[in-house]
């Protein structure tokens, strides 16, 4: 890896560092080829978000620069705009071609199949993406936002399961989306989707019985969760009667693979040690796989410094800080290619299954037994 350097708040706050972080903005035009042309173009949408950002990553290599974390939230606002219009955008282009598409003469079945894939594609690589970035903001609009997009995609308890569970117990055994060692993703994804959702309500549920509240109480998040999904769901029937709420059903499907395949990167077999009676140790840089590719982190707002993001949850995606070896385990390449690499087993443990015996060796050499590790056998953290 490259040397470290920072960049100074004045130099972040100019408007062309922020703009390679709108290139997803390129990806809505090429929805809109697949549906009017048809034919090939239909694969664009994975295409570009997946083999042309791999390619631009070796291309461009690493970025190391770091900008200065003390950067105020007045020069981030090129940055912020991303996030923040990005929600109407998709919105009307994910009913648009609900409405379009089931009307398109020269659309076969495969066709509107496939483009509907892409769109699912770019729902959930950049889509719940970005609802990331807002739900871990504090002013309730962008909280708003960030629910707006999740009921898109019929994942809105995705939010408090990230807030109240994920980022609290990480690499414990509480935590679903902490891929276990030697668990490959065909048995991670049904298993998180079953236990994300129940984690999530269990979470809303405890939280409002510490304040003397059922869980049919309003300030339930659930309510509005389910109330913003299925107003998502008749506006499909109401554009396009079954076909839409099929078609609606399946990106919506495909996004939630494309998060929880990411999910599946980010923690893979990393696990923060039992210190004895269900308390482990806090929540440090090498507990997330790192990545510090620019051309994919310009398409996923720098999601790939997933170590500083669970280090410092409240920076903005501009602030975030990249590691070196010594600081935080590094992924050989960008989401793009490792997610696809998730999709082979095999593969994937010949990658990753000796980097993460290294971590182990590195920072647990006194861990001698790790299959209550491999396995979420410890204790459930208190």
């Amino acid at each position: 890896m490259q040397e470290l350097y920072i960049i100074p708040a004045r130099e972040v706050a100019r408007w062309w560092r922020a703009a390679p972080f709108w290139m997803s903005l390129g990806l809505i035009p090429l929805a809109w080829v697949g549906a009017v042309w048809g034919g090939w173009t239909v694969l664009l949408l994975p295409l570009v978000t997946w083999y042309l950002f791999a390619a631009i990553d070796m291309a461009l290599g690493l970025d190391t620069g770091n900008a200065d974390p003390e950067t105020p939230e007045s020069h981030l606002f090129w940055y912020t705009a991303v996030t923040r219009i990005w929600p109407a955008l998709q919105f009307a282009t994910l009913f648009g071609l609900i409405w379009y598409v089931p009307r398109a003469d020269h659309l076969g079945a495969l066709e509107t199949v496939v483009l509907f894939f892409g769109v699912g594609v770019i729902t959930g690589t950049i889509g719940i993406n970005y609802s990331h970035e807002l739900m871990h903001q504090r002013n309730k609009w962008e909280r708003w936002l960030a629910d707006i997009l999740l009921a898109m995609v019929l994942y809105a308890h995705f939010r408090s399961e990230h807030l109240l569970v994920h980022h609290r117990y990480v690499g414990t055994p509480r935590d679903p989306v902490t891929a276990r060692y030697n668990e490959g993703f065909h048995r991670f994804f049904p298993r998180v989707l079953r236990q994300s959702l129940v984690s999530a309500f269990r979470a809303e549920k405890q939280m409002l019985a510490r304040k003397g509240k059922p869980w049919r109480a309003a300030e339930n998040p659930f309510w509005r969760y389910w109330t913003l999904q299925g107003a998502m769901l008749a506006l499909a029937v109401a554009l396009a009667g079954w076909a839409g709420l099929a078609l609606f059903v399946w990106q919506a499907f495909i996004a939630v693979w494309q998060l929880e395949l990411v999910n599946y990167v980010e923690h893979y077999g990393l696990t923060r040690k039992h210190l004895g009676e269900g308390k482990y140790e806090r929540v440090k840089p090498r507990h997330s796989w790192n990545a510090a590719h620019r051309a994919s982190n310009w398409l996923l707002i720098n999601l790939q410094r997933h170590s500083d993001h669970h280090y410092k949850p409240d920076r903005r995606f501009p602030l975030l800080q990249t590691y070196d070896e010594d600081e935080a385990p590094q992924l050989p390449y960008g989401y793009p290619v490792m997610t696809i690499a998730a999709m082979i087993p095999p593969l994937w443990k010949r990658i990753m299954n000796p980097r993460v015996k290294a971590w182990r060796r590195a920072y647990y050499p006194e861990i001698e037994d790790w299959r209550p590790y491999n396995k979420a056998l410890n204790p459930m953290p208190r």
